[in-house]
């Protein structure tokens, strides 16, 4: 039976067992990852198959939407119920989605399918982390959370170049199916090493709580993802949507308020650690997003690299975050979370100055350079803070505030791809609406400017142009996520220096 060698209660683990559930863990998460990326070199292949084209972006939306506003329902299940029966729901879950996807017959089909997917990984990822808090010292878990963090970075390269590999030598829904040996395994290996002993009480479910919490965060995130692409943001449906958001949230509050057991208690917004260190994920959150989506953009239709080595490009942030998160275990017990997050915000400020500082005369090497030391940072700020929160509460705590952290990640990630996304098609746009007169009538209606200068046309003006746009949206969007990089500074200070156990 496995028991946590980091906390006195709920069980003790025999700390060789610990190997096993730590690659269940990384297995699990991988298959959350790569999910979220490796469809998206095989696009052309579903669309030519299913139909659908102007429908495929839902394909990556409806995943992150379920995904992102399930994560805080799985916090308080956990809390509950114990992290094991929720795993397992996620894994489950995950592999129903994988069928279905890989069955489809439709787009519409597919897209529910990805919904499906998407409710299974919002269990897995938070539960990744919780098990971690359970089963590691407050000394070890930076050091295993940064391997986790690494396998997002990992499936970020790779999850692209298998897509591709499965949709031009095999078929599209292997992308899918090759999930369920890979879930089995996990599933199979936590089985058998990791066990819990849940104090068994009577609960009363905040249904309401959990049905407004669901729906508003729905419509917010929904609003974020879609506003600026499927409608203007200051449409009468964007607008709607986020009203409409606003006020099922407000109404949650209302209704936590006087709940009995709250599915997302409140306190978690009123203590400055919990804030200090959700406010760090929603930036980290944020910067990922920029980096992951844009860097090799540029390094592809900038530098003209071909996708493996813009991918190589990305991977060093990869390399660092591990690295850094190893050493955190090691600082933040000499000095403290606060301060060795704040080492870990100069780093990230000084990756975001490097990549804003990128164009078109910049080496490829530049750009894995600005990656590593961003890796570095986002390494040194977000493991040590979530180890604060996970730290500051007991067991029958942990699921929400981690659970708590992650969404903000997501959100993060969500107002990030927003925020970008504007910044990028507004650049283009305004690009492409007053070209010059050698292009003038050769440019796409669209402004598909990474196609345009991917499809063989490197030596043609329109190509020159393209790859010229393409330069200023992208250094644009690297200058925001310099900004962003600076309010980790300040969502930092807002921790306590030092952590003490909360009392409720």
């Amino acid at each position: 039976m496995t028991t946590t060698a980091a906390t006195s209660v709920k069980g003790v683990g025999f700390r060789s067992e610990r190997g096993p559930v730590l690659v269940a863990v990384m297995l699990s998460t991988a298959l959350v990852a790569l999910d979220s990326t490796i469809i998206a070199t095989a696009v052309p292949s579903v669309v030519r198959d299913l139909g659908g084209f102007s429908q495929f972006p839902w394909l990556f939306s409806i995943y992150l939407l379920t995904q992102a506003v399930t994560v805080p329902l799985y916090g308080k299940f956990a809390d509950v119920l114990g992290r094991r029966p929720v795993m397992f729901f996620g894994i489950a879950a995950f592999l129903v989605g994988s069928v279905l996807c890989g069955a489809a017959w439709s787009m519409p089909v597919l897209i529910a399918a990805r919904a499906v997917q998407g409710i299974g990984a919002g269990a897995i990822q938070p539960m990744s982390m919780t098990i971690i808090g359970d089963l590691y010292t407050v000394e070890e878990r930076a050091r295993v959370q940064g391997y986790v963090a690494s396998v997002w970075g990992v499936a970020s390269v790779v999850g692209p170049t298998l897509g591709g590999v499965f949709a031009e030598y095999l078929d599209w829904r292997w992308i899918f199916f090759i999930n369920l040996p890979l879930g089995a395994i996990a599933a199979l290996m936590l089985h058998r090493n990791f066990a819990e002993r849940v104090e068994r009480k009577p609960h009363k479910v905040d249904y309401t709580g959990a049905a407004l919490l669901t729906i508003g965060c729905s419509l917010v995130i929904l609003g974020l993802l879609e506003g600026g692409v499927a409608w203007a943001w200051g449409s009468l449906p964007s607008v709607a949507i986020f009203v409409v958001g606003a006020a099922l949230l407000v109404a949650f509050v209302l209704v936590e308020k006087r709940a009995a057991e709250p599915v997302l208690p409140l306190w978690v917004f009123t203590r400055r650690i919990l804030v200090g260190g959700n406010l760090v994920a929603v930036v980290v959150g944020a910067v990922l997003m920029g980096l992951t989506s844009y860097l090799p953009t540029y390094a592809q239709g900038v530098l003209g690299a071909g996708a493996l080595v813009a991918g190589f490009a990305v991977a060093a942030l990869t390399v660092g975050w591990p690295i850094s998160a190893s050493l955190a275990g090691k600082i933040y017990l000499r000095i403290g979370f606060r301060d060795t997050a704040l080492i870990g915000s100069v780093f990230i400020i000084a990756g975001g100055v490097l990549v804003a500082t990128l164009g078109a005369t910049s080496s490829i090497w530049s750009a894995a350079i600005a990656a590593f030391v961003l890796g570095i940072g986002l390494g040194l700020a977000a493991s040590p803070t979530l180890v604060a929160i996970q730290s500051v509460v007991g067991w029958d705590r942990r699921g929400v505030v981690t659970a708590t952290n992650l969404f903000s990640r997501s959100l993060g990630s969500a107002v990030g791809a927003a925020v970008f996304g504007a910044i990028a098609n507004a650049t283009l746009a305004s690009r492409f609406a007053n070209p010059p007169a050698e292009v003038a009538g050769k440019l796409p209606p669209s402004v598909d400017a990474t196609s345009l200068v991917l499809g063989g046309h490197a030596d043609s003006p329109v190509a020159t142009f393209v790859r010229g746009a393409l330069n200023d949206a992208t250094q644009y969007v690297f200058v925001g996520l310099l900004a962003v990089a600076v309010l980790s500074v300040l969502a930092l200070l807002l921790m306590p220096r030092k952590t003490e156990q909360l009392e409720f």
